[in-house]
């Protein structure tokens, strides 16, 4: 059946990538946004004009991927984060993981932002979706930790990895795969979606690079206690519990090594 999708955000590092991916599905897929690559322009701070491009499309599904994710901003400017964060990411958890959906903790106003995003869309039956990814970016303005990764190594600047900060994201095209599966379900509720078997961001990082047979000289382990340019507290576990969605929908998530081998091809 092909739906007809709005998209919030198309124009994003997931958007951009995820836009593409629903169109060759089959869908007919309708962006909404404020530059003028968007089919539809419109200010989604501004209800009403929100609304009113929403009446005259009457689309089966919306998906809203619009985001403010610089944290240090957002604890610099917590109103702004309100304005703009009504979607969810992986920094709703603290302590440590991996996190199922009900332990929610609450660090910095980013995270703030993002559970008062869940609480507006948790008003009408919604999917909400909490992860992270990475992978090559489709998007001019905007690179994921892969691209800043590949080219820092390539280009032999030296960068600072984290040994105690903790992940579980997926590669965006396996989170585009997913996600379309998820529409066509129709299930509503909060999930986590990523991959199994989580790591550091430093074994991420050195993982990486050897797949691609990268030197890795320039790549720095510390602890993010360390990290003197980090201005904002973030949580340093935020490995997802799966069990929820994979039960519900009866997949098997990949394991993060093997997410990060099939990125790895696109940088090839």
């Amino acid at each position: 059946m092909t739906l007809k999708i709005v998209v919030f955000g198309a124009t994003g590092l997931l958007g951009s990538s995820l836009v593409t991916f629903l169109n060759k599905n089959g869908n007919q897929v309708i962006t909404i946004g404020r530059s003028s690559s968007n089919q539809h322009q419109c200010n989604i701070l501004n209800q009403n004009e929100v609304d009113e491009v929403l009446i005259n499309i009457d689309p089966d599904v919306i998906l809203n991927l619009v985001a403010l994710t610089d944290v240090d901003f957002c604890e610099k400017n917590p109103h702004k984060a309100f304005e703009i964060n009504v979607n969810s990411s992986d920094q709703l958890y603290n302590g440590v993981g991996p996190h199922s959906e009900e332990n929610v903790s609450l660090t910095n106003y980013y995270a703030f932002s993002k559970y008062a995003g869940e609480l507006i869309a948790n008003t009408v039956p919604s999917l909400i979706l909490r992860t992270n990814f990475f992978g090559k970016s489709n998007c001019i303005n905007r690179t994921s930790f892969s691209d800043w990764l590949y080219k820092n190594i390539s280009d032999k600047n030296e960068i600072f990895l984290f040994d105690d900060v903790l992940f579980s994201p997926l590669s965006i095209q396996t989170l585009c795969e997913n996600i379309s599966s998820l529409i066509s379900s129709e299930i509503v509720g909060i999930f986590n979606i990523g991959s199994n078997n989580g790591m550091s961001k430093a074994d991420f990082a050195f993982l990486f690079a050897n797949n691609l047979n990268l030197k890795n000289d320039n790549m720095k382990v510390i602890s993010i206690a360390d990290a003197k340019f980090i201005k904002t507290y973030r949580p340093k576990d935020m490995r997802l519990n799966l069990e929820k969605i994979e039960t519900s929908m009866l997949i098997s998530l990949p394991i993060l090594a093997d997410e990060i081998t099939r990125v790895c091809k696109d940088y090839e």
